[in-house]
Order: C-alpha cells, then structure tokens, then sequence
C-alpha cells in the first residue's frame, strides 16, 4: 500500500510543478509593462453590505474599474489600431503583447513567439467578431497570420522596452 501512496504523492508533485511554472513565467513582467493592468480594480464580496456606490454619473467620487493603461501601453494599442488590427479589447491586447514581451525577455526564437501567439491570436480574432455581433467563424489563415504578425512586430517595438 505505500507504494500506491508514494507514486500518488510524486504525481501531485508533478502536477504542483505544471501548475507553478506557468504562473512563474507569467510573473516575470516588468512592473511598468503591467502596470495599470487591473491595479485599479477593486472588488467586493457577492453579498457585502456596502456604503460604497458604483461608479455612475450620480457618483463623482466612486472609482472606476476602467482599464489604466500608461503611455507605453497607449502607445501600443495605438500602434495596432493604425496597422488594422482590430482586439476584442485593450485588456486582451495587452496580454497577447505581454506574452510577446515575455517571450522575448526569455529568449525564445521567434518562430516559438509565433507558435505561442497566433493560436491568443486566432481566439482574439473571433472574439472580436463575435462582439461586433458578427457569426464566430475561426478567422482565415491569412488573416491570422497578418495580426499575428502585426502583434509581434508592435509588441516588440513599442512594448517590450
């Protein structure tokens, strides 16, 4: 019976591992990459009694839970704004170019940037057709790959600094 214990005990070890490298990864970025990213959203409980109101045109002094973005990150959004591509929101477009950055910050070759990003890529594109109330087709090869490109080459040029 112990060896069933042990080799169940070195699974979960495993899976712990799996589990913690991509969270480790993903922490690797620069403050002033991510900075904005969420920091201004504050939440509470579901059932929380509260004299706090919503942000709202009755509420002047409430916080907004607006994404805040800084220079840098405008910069980009602009950037792929003036290329044509069209994210599904800045908050999905400056995770994709996150990865971009952090990709390049842990030296990967480009074609490893490419396979990882065009497949955020790819669910973007249809995540951004389907908000236009548009049908959820998957994009066309060419046009994935144009953004993808698109997304890279900005990334790296404006974001990844």
């Amino acid at each position: 019976m112990q060896h069933g214990s042990r080799s169940a005990i070195a699974g979960l070890a495993g899976l712990s591992a799996l589990v913690a490298l991509p969270a480790a990864w993903l922490t690797g970025c620069s403050s002033d990459m991510m900075a904005g990213m969420g920091s201004e959203v504050e939440t509470a409980p579901p059932h929380a009694q509260s004299s706090v109101q919503p942000p709202g045109p009755g509420n002047a002094g409430a916080k907004s839970n607006a994404l805040v973005v800084t220079p840098n990150q405008q910069d980009y959004l602009d950037a792929l704004g003036a290329a044509g591509v069209t994210p599904s929101s800045e908050l999905s477009a400056l995770s994709i170019g996150s990865y971009v950055c952090q990709a390049r910050a842990a030296g990967q070759p480009d074609q490893a940037v490419w396979d990882f990003v065009a497949p955020l890529v790819r669910n973007d594109l249809r995540g951004a057709e389907e908000s236009d109330g548009a049908r959820a087709e998957s994009p066309s090869a060419d046009d994935t790959d144009a953004a993808t490109a698109d997304y890279i080459r900005i990334a790296t040029e404006r974001l990844c600094q």
